[in-house]
């Protein structure tokens, strides 16, 4: 298996996983896939793991093998984890330390769905930025996974949200948000200052980044947050950094993955914490496709494509 694009990758039989004593062996019922994963397959992401390997960093199922020193779940209980990578299989050996239990009414396709792109948002939005009640939240790259759970959390969180698009806005209505900037309009700080009282985003939460970095730094208000997820549009911009001093504003970088990885308590406390609010009916994944393992490619090239809204589900049976 060498670098390339989605119709590049093949579907083999390996030998079925053995658990270490540390560790389960899962029977997966979904797995998701992200954006990340058409960059790691191309060897274009940070972590650029040895081949041949499966794409999918998020899945959920049941387990029906633990290891000798596994003292907190048994065979039969349902449990999501983050992986990084290596996910889309049909089951997978995962350390105890990994997991997550799935509570009562979330289903494995929920579980999968929310792992990487609501603990994104939930790390960015509450742990790094302190987001408030009553703040506007400023989102690019709302029609993602990403972006469309930012949308619920951030109005779970109290924010006013303000969605950069100009795309059609209907769905974004339909889920509650009622200020929208054009991100083609002449002049993207004054519109922004225009929907917040001439105040500005307190958060902005940029997904896209791209040519609109600067214009939506100057749309940020004073002491605002500015949170760099990611690159979507494929350009690393470039920042005058008068414009951070002179507003007293904060860059934030967001790496969720390493963060989770280092931090993994807090990951699982983050983690459980989404679970039992999609339990409670008050947070919902949205889940746009689900796909058979055999279709993986064709997920990743609509990722590819932007012709996803929401999360692209693998699902193995």
């Amino acid at each position: 298996m060498v670098p390339g694009p989605a119709d590049s990758l093949e579907i083999r039989d390996i030998e079925e996983p053995v658990p270490q004593p540390d560790e389960v062996v899962v029977d997966v019922a979904a797995a998701a896939l992200n954006f990340s994963d058409t960059l790691i397959i191309r060897d274009r992401y940070q972590v650029k793991p040895p081949r041949p390997f499966s794409p999918s960093g998020e899945c959920a199922g049941r387990i029906i093998q633990v290891g000798s020193a596994v003292t907190d779940f048994q065979v039969g209980d349902l449990v999501c984890a983050y992986v990084g990578y290596g996910a889309a299989r049909e089951r997978v050996a995962l350390k105890e330390s990994s997991l997550i239990r799935v509570p009562d009414g979330v289903s494995p396709q929920q579980a999968a769905a929310l792992i990487v792109t609501y603990g994104t948002v939930l790390y960015a939005l509450r742990d790094r930025a302190g987001l408030r009640e009553g703040e506007t939240l400023l989102l690019t790259g709302t029609s993602g996974g990403v972006g469309s759970a930012a949308v619920e959390l951030g109005q779970l969180l109290g924010a006013n949200i303000l969605a950069c698009t100009n795309g059609d806005p209907s769905a974004l209505r339909a889920q509650g948000v009622n200020l929208f900037v054009n991100p083609d309009a002449p002049d993207v700080k004054l519109a922004v200052r225009e929907l917040t009282g001439g105040n500005g985003a307190d958060v902005v939460l940029d997904i896209t980044g791209g040519s609109l970095t600067e214009q939506l730094v100057r749309a940020t208000a004073w002491g605002g947050r500015y949170l760099v997820v990611g690159f979507a549009a494929g350009e690393i911009p470039q920042l005058p950094l008068n414009l951070v001093m002179l507003k007293s504003i904060d860059i934030m970088g967001i790496h969720w993955s390493a963060w989770a990885q280092r931090e993994k308590a807090a990951h699982n406390r983050n983690t459980e914490w989404i679970l039992r609010q999609v339990a409670d009916g008050f947070l919902s994944p949205k889940i746009d496709v689900q796909l058979p393992l055999h279709q993986i490619s064709d997920g990743l090239s609509m990722i590819v494509e932007r012709k996803v809204r929401g999360k692209i589900i693998i699902t193995m049976r």
